[in-house]
């Protein structure tokens, strides 16, 4: 009696504790905490080990936790995963004109967590069907036509697509749907084809959430299985979504907050106030998560961004409420030559490429006065030039009647607050000159950045962990972001 009340109080203490994991490209990482007290029992990091056994990595992270806290048989703890291990989502969007079908294909694969590896518009020709195969896609996205629309192009190009030598590469088909019929003829013989409303069903209307769900169920019940991160599964019970997707979920939630069974008014890092079922906690507001990597830069904002005055005009697509933008040119480690090329057109010393080529391709912390500032200089023009890009922008054209402003992308100068992640930035010396870089700038008017947000920094390398958390239980998951995302 006394060893089955024993194991029964070892199971509820277990209950109260989550292991969350990233199986990430190059780390590992895992993060224990206990949900009653909203804290981090303990964390560990190692080498992603995706080519050999992905076990072999996170039990070393277990063997640390297990060693830091004293708590031992954790593989018995309720776990949730994440991964960008073996080169993330990988998505080649094909569609028919550039600025509508292709741009909304893309919108769909990077709200979905997914790494858009190539992009073609048109008919595809026979170079670009092997550039394709060159790519390794883990999943094509066929895009073109509204629905009723034109259905040559999504036609021609799933002719092409039946031509491949790799017929085990996941289609999906999210374009016109009165060509469904004929494309399933033309594919045919195949489990890898699945259908997807239109991602632009009409002009200037933009409909991902039915697209998002499938690539998300065919990473989670396909593609992991073929990187080799389902033999997690011993330890773990699956691997949620990608990693972005879990960043992306976290950002909502510390966006617009949450409504459970026990809400008061949010303050500071707590949340006060009389419990009253269904009320709504808010959050921080519209916000921008930046989150340097050593191969990627990638900006998320959680806004609107509509045009702040009626005298300006949208144009192209409506932007999603939640969007994701990915710069694979600018990386810490991988892509340093693009970084230093523009650091030397913006004239820094002769001494600058020695540096950081020195502990940027060794991949340590900078060390040292002259490390330190490049590393800082390196790192302010990644997130400068990925929030240029993923920021709208406005243009003023001259007609007979007089001026007219025409708004391209989000306006995003109402947003609240700017969360850095990734090691560049939180391990950085001086995160908040970093992210100062992201905010409006009277020299560049044109580019609709923020114009007086408060600066955070996700001080425990905790977004994906938040994210992850948000699909049980939204409460305790808020009220962890909000006590480790640090206000600068």
């Amino acid at each position: 009696m006394i060893s089955k009340i024993s194991k029964g109080i070892r199971e509820k203490i277990m209950e109260d504790k989550r292991l969350l994991i990233d199986f990430g490209s190059t780390f590992t990482k895992v993060v224990y905490i206990d949900l009653n007290k909203n804290k981090i029992i303990s964390k560990a990091n190692h080498f992603s080990t995706v080519d050999t056994d992905i076990t072999e990595g996170l039990r070393e992270c277990l063997k640390d936790i297990s060693l830091d806290s004293g708590i031992s048989n954790l593989e018995e703890s309720e776990a949730l995963a994440c991964s960008s291990a073996a080169g993330g989502l990988r998505i080649v969007c094909t569609g028919f004109v550039p600025d509508y079908s292709s741009e909304a294909a893309n919108l769909a694969a990077l709200g979905a967590g997914a790494k858009v590896v190539g992009s073609f518009s048109y008919e595809i020709t026979a170079k670009e069907l092997e550039e394709i195969e060159s790519l390794s896609p883990d999943i094509i996205l066929m895009t073109g036509g509204t629905d009723g629309g034109d259905k040559k192009v999504i036609i021609h190009n799933a002719k092409m697509l039946a031509r491949r030598k790799w017929p085990d590469t996941n289609i999906i088909v999210a374009g016109n749907k009165s060509a469904h019929d004929e494309i399933a003829s033309v594919l045919k013989g195949s489990d890898n084809i699945f259908y997807a409303k239109n991602v632009m069903p009409e002009v200037g209307k933009l409909d991902v959430d039915s697209c998002n769900k499938i690539i998300r169920e065919l990473f989670i019940t396909r593609i992991i299985k073929a990187k080799g991160i389902a033999k997690a599964k011993s330890l773990i019970k699956n691997v949620l979504m990608p990693t972005p997707s879990a960043v992306l979920e976290a950002a909502r939630l510390l966006a617009d907050g949450y409504r459970g069974v026990q809400a008061g008014t949010a303050s500071g890092n707590s949340v006060t106030g009389t419990p009253v079922q269904g009320t709504l906690v808010p959050g921080l507001g519209e916000l921008m998560v930046i989150d340097v990597g050593g191969a990627t830069t990638d900006i998320h904002s959680v806004a609107e961004g509509k045009p702040g005055s009626g005298a300006t005009a949208q144009v192209g697509l409506p932007e999603p409420y939640v969007k994701r933008t990915v710069e694979g040119d600018l990386g810490l480690r991988y892509n340093i030559d693009k970084l230093i090329e523009i650091a030397k057109q913006r004239g820094v010393s002769k001494d600058f490429e020695r540096t950081a080529l020195k502990f940027c391709t060794q991949g340590y912390l900078p060390d040292g006065k002259d490390e330190v500032d490049c590393h800082i200089t390196l790192t302010r023009m990644a997130v400068e030039i990925a929030v240029n890009r993923h920021a709208g922008k406005i243009k003023i054209k001259y007609s007979p009647s007089g001026e007219i402003i025409f708004q391209y992308g989000k306006d995003l100068t109402k947003v609240n607050c700017i969360i850095g992640t990734g090691g560049p930035i939180i391990y950085s010396t001086d995160p908040k000159r970093i992210l100062e870089t992201a905010r409006f700038s009277e020299k560049e008017p044109y580019i609709l950045k923020p114009k007086s947000p408060q600066f955070f920094l996700d001080t425990e390398y905790i977004m994906y962990a938040g994210g992850l958390l948000s699909t049980i239980n939204p409460e305790k998951a808020f009220l962890f972001l909000r006590k480790y995302i640090k206000e600068l």
